[in-house]
């Protein structure tokens, strides 16, 4: 799979703009602020339905601009395939697959994927729970496009949920019986998709803790790979019930409707949702110790290369290699790490990469390459030599 050409209207900083694409390595390069992260956003969007920079879509509509379109030609091994997609902030998005309308945006999904490293995947390392849940939920949709649908449904009733239990804080004063019937009908729906998320969340550990252990290796220990500190990711769920079996959703909708029960009066007194995979934790250790607030910054640099690596070795395993974004990393990463990466990505089918000036790319990655100033995207005559 790989992406031939990307169009945009009125997307962040472009009114409108046409890039063709190739095989190998194309790398943008252009001043800070000059719009060339503004284009792999927009190529990432289209696989995840989400930004890798902000939380909402707001951001990505042009100023003055209603909505933006983002245009997608995918060549996969048996057809091309055109992904429109329409963002409208505030209303549903729309999306179109070859001119057809879709019944809904998210049935784009698994037609093209995309692994991101960018400056912000410290977070990964450094930030809250929410950003390790988010790099392990885009991750499964793109590994399983339907449980975008289920993780859809699970955020309407935790909002619904929390809407209640917010209100209930004075009502269930006069009403408590009331209260507790109604807030029951909420539970079992929460818990069994929240059962459905967290037993996907397992399944998806399982399959990356040998690629991002091998991954880690070759970064962080080089020629002594064999010594390098362990790195594991584990999974530390909100429910004090731990299921027999964390592969079944059964198991986990019953650990989290027994949890609900336990903090009853806790989610009454505070009138919010305490349970649930929004609220569980994706803890990462670095030998005996949490990274976070012990690693240092080139270990955190190290992780979170691991993390999107293991992350693009386990969607490759499925048979269709993802596009690779390269987002103004180089410039981030010390000498051993840039040949690293350098050396890892460099034959992969469809690599983008982002820098502010051609210094910050390393010489053995070769390709074409576009000149980006003030919106502008211009192909150079010829590959940098």
């Amino acid at each position: 799979m790989w992406v031939s050409s990307l169009r945009l209207t009125d997307f962040r900083s472009y009114e409108q703009a046409d890039i063709a694409l190739t095989t190998g390595v194309t790398t943008l390069v252009g001043a800070n602020g000059q719009g060339k992260t503004n284009i792999v956003e927009a190529l990432a969007y289209s696989s995840v339905l989400g930004s890798h920079r902000v939380s909402s879509d707001a951001p990505l509509v042009r100023a003055g601009a209603e909505r933006a379109i983002i245009g997608v030609t995918i060549e996969r091994p048996d057809r091309s395939v055109l992904v429109e997609l329409e963002i409208n902030p505030g209303k549903a998005n729309r999306a179109r697959i070859n001119r057809a309308a879709a019944t809904r945006a998210r049935d784009v999904l698994g037609l093209l994927t995309t692994v991101v490293f960018a400056p912000e995947d410290l977070a990964l390392v450094k930030g809250d729970p929410s950003d390790r849940r988010r790099f392990m939920d885009e991750l499964m949709i793109q590994l399983s496009p339907r449980m975008q649908g289920v993780k859809s449904d699970y955020e309407r009733i935790l909002k619904q949920r929390n809407a209640l239990l917010k209100s209930a804080q004075s009502a269930r004063r006069n009403n408590a019986d009331e209260v507790v019937r109604t807030l029951e009908v909420w539970d079992e729906q929460l818990a069994t998709t929240g059962g459905q998320l967290v037993a996907t969340r397992h399944l998806l550990l399982d399959q990356l803790t040998e690629p991002l252990t091998q991954a880690y290796r070759v970064i962080a220990g080089g020629d002594n790979a064999v010594s390098s500190p362990h790195f594991r990711l584990d999974y530390q769920p909100s429910t004090r019930h731990q299921p027999t079996n964390p592969a079944d959703p059964l198991d986990w909708k019953q650990a989290i409707l027994q949890t609900i029960g336990d903090r009853r009066r806790d989610e009454l007194d505070r009138g919010i949702t305490l349970v649930g995979p929004h609220r569980d934790e994706l803890a990462l250790t670095l030998g005996e110790l949490p990274a976070k607030g012990y690693a240092s910054h080139g270990e955190s640099w190290s992780m979170a290369l691991a993390l999107r690596l293991a992350s693009f070795d386990l969607l490759s395993s499925t048979g269709d290699e993802p596009v690779l974004i390269l987002d103004d990393v180089f410039a981030e990463l010390d000498t051993a790490r840039r040949r690293t990466l350098t050396e890892r990505v460099v034959g992969c089918r469809q690599v983008l990469v982002t820098a502010a000036v051609d210094e910050d790319i390393p010489e053995s990655m070769q390709g074409r390459r576009f000149d980006v100033t003030k919106g502008t995207v211009r192909a150079r005559e010829s590959s940098h030599e």
